[in-house]
């Protein structure tokens, strides 16, 4: 037996943990999930890992390999691979208002959980004791579905009971960031159970993982605390909605979404998500994001309005779900050209590109960088511009010389 995994202290040193919890989860034990500095969460080695365990670990950690696209009608090199690519938003109001964007995701899983596709979703929801921050929940109703909807920014697990969860049966619907997605798909690879009790994984494009701390910053910009705070959302009740949150004393502190994540959590963000060569769930089933709508400059604009999400099927499974979603009027959708989301994403646009680059810079510094073969960093790169590669290049190797990855 081994005394530890050789896989997760290769990632912890270099930076390249997602935090998913996949390792905790297949360790029997062995490795429990905790929150370091400057608050992530990261896998405490706290006995032996076999062999087995550690197969599995080297075999799904994305911070070991990310999972290749798999093969569908077409394949972008920024967006993944895909069957359909639309607009729209769920019918249902309530579910469209309390969504992130037009609510597409919490639809599908609710019309899942409605047609018997599947009995239960597995997802992240705010952590009743301390808002703030996530836990994992099991959702068996459209209410419970509902209660967990909108973006969670900050650090998340949600593969940490994995193991269990698959050892009690039953048909699954999973909903995670793209590297839980891919660690979930890649542990299919190994444990036959996956392709048995997960027939769908849902997804959405990430702009990546801020820290605890960085959320305690925005509480204080707002005015509050977390010690004060009772519920706590970062985004939601309308399009693009702002962060509220609400202390004990019945106040409620606001911020815009522009100022939220632009002025404050988008400058947190873990090492990992910045080289990330796969934010926009290219090995989930359906993948979804927000369909901002672009300005008179080409960038997005955060003014509110009413919510429309961009949603990007992958699979067989996925079109068959949003084909029935769109049946059972659960869903309005329409067409939308593929090439249109450069504008409507144009940040996932730009690191796609640039993730050769960066993992260049891994290189030549002799660090770690995970197995990026069949997410088509290199077909992306060719649309970088030279300054902005060698920038992001040199910017790396300086930020992983002076340690401040």
């Amino acid at each position: 037996m081994n005394s530890g995994s050789e896989a997760v202290d290769r990632v912890l040193k270099g930076q390249l943990c997602t935090g998913c919890g996949l390792c905790a989860s297949v360790s029997g034990g062995a490795i429990v999930m905790q929150m370091e500095a400057p608050g992530y969460s990261r896998p405490k080695q706290l006995g032996p890992v076999t062999p087995d365990a550690e197969r599995l670990i080297a075999g799904a950690c994305p911070g070991v390999v990310v999972a290749e696209w798999e093969e569908a009608p077409h394949t972008h090199p920024y967006w993944g691979p895909w069957r359909q690519v639309v607009t729209g938003h769920a019918v249902d109001p309530e579910v469209r208002f309390e969504g992130s964007s037009g609510g597409a995701i919490s639809a599908l899983v609710i019309h899942a959980l409605q047609i018997g596709l599947v009995d239960r979703v597995i997802h992240v929801k705010a952590d009743p004791q301390n808002p703030t921050r996530n836990i994992v929940t099991c959702s068996s109703t459209p209410a419970e579905v509902l209660g967990g909807a909108g973006s969670r920014y900050t650090a998340s697990s949600p593969l940490t009971q994995m193991d269990g969860i698959l050892a009690d049966g039953g048909s699954i619907a999973f909903i995670g960031k793209p590297c839980d997605v891919s660690a979930l798909r890649r542990l299919g690879e190994f444990d036959p159970r996956v392709a048995r009790h997960v027939p769908l994984m849902l997804s959405f494009f990430c702009g990546g993982m801020p820290s605890h701390d960085g959320v305690e910053r925005m509480l204080a910009t707002m005015g509050t605390h977390r010690d004060e705070v009772t519920a706590f959302r970062y985004r939601g009740r309308g399009w693009p909605g702002s962060a509220a949150a609400t202390t004990i004393d019945g106040r409620v502190f606001e911020m815009s979404y522009a100022d939220s994540w632009g002025g404050h959590l988008s400058k947190e963000v873990q090492f990992r998500c910045k080289i990330c060569p796969d934010a926009v769930g290219g090995v989930a089933d359906i993948a979804c994001a927000d369909a901002w709508y672009g300005g008179e400059s080409g960038y997005p604009q955060f003014n509110e309005q009413d919510g429309r999400s961009l949603i990007v099927v992958r699979s067989e499974a996925g079109e068959r779900l949003l084909e029935s979603a769109r049946a059972q009027k659960a869903l309005d959708v329409e067409a939308l050209d593929i090439n249109e989301i450069d504008l409507m994403q144009p940040s996932q646009a730009r690191r796609k590109r640039l993730v050769l680059a960066r993992t260049a810079a891994l290189t030549v510094t002799g660090q770690p960088k995970p197995r990026t073969r069949g997410t088509h960093v290199f077909e992306a790169a060719k649309a970088a511009t030279i300054g902005e590669a060698g920038r992001n290049f040199a910017g790396t190797v300086r930020r992983i010389v002076l340690g401040r990855r």
